[in-house]
């Protein structure tokens, strides 16, 4: 089940203009799809109308706090996450304004309250960011 719109909400915490997914399907226990169009107003859009590579970052992350979510029983809270390493991290292309990030993020190992997950964006078929991440979930 696609997750689009004001439902996004019960899923990360973030909200205008830092909420950086506006589209969000559960693959399986351990990945998801997601999805964010640049639109003006963003809070990593840049002068030169392209994204931030921070701004992937962030928006790999709460692709991995939505997906966090989605597996909590209903009426649980989602969890409160926040990025604790960032490794691996290539930027090929800065997205820009009105185009579309599509990523794939993938949990790994967990151990209490970490979890490692991986997430690669594309932009039509072309990857544009990739990066490993160790994330603090409560």
């Amino acid at each position: 089940m696609i997750i689009q719109g004001d439902d996004i909400k019960r899923l990360i915490p973030q909200r205008d203009p830092f909420m950086m997914v506006d589209e969000f399907e559960q693959q399986n226990e351990t990945s998801a799809c997601s999805a964010l169009t640049i639109a003006r107003g963003n809070y990593f859009l840049l002068p030169d109308g392209m994204i931030a590579p921070t701004g992937l970052i962030e928006h790999i992350a709460q692709s991995c706090s939505a997906l966090a979510a989605s597996l909590k029983a209903e009426g649980d809270k989602a969890p409160i996450g926040m990025i604790v390493e960032v490794k691996n991290f290539c930027c090929h292309r800065r997205p820009q304004l009105n185009e579309r990030i599509q990523t794939e993020v993938s949990f790994g190992f967990s151990f209490g309250n970490m979890t490692l997950a991986h997430g690669v964006s594309k932009v039509a078929d072309e990857t544009v960011a990739e990066v490993d991440l160790k994330i603090f979930m409560q």
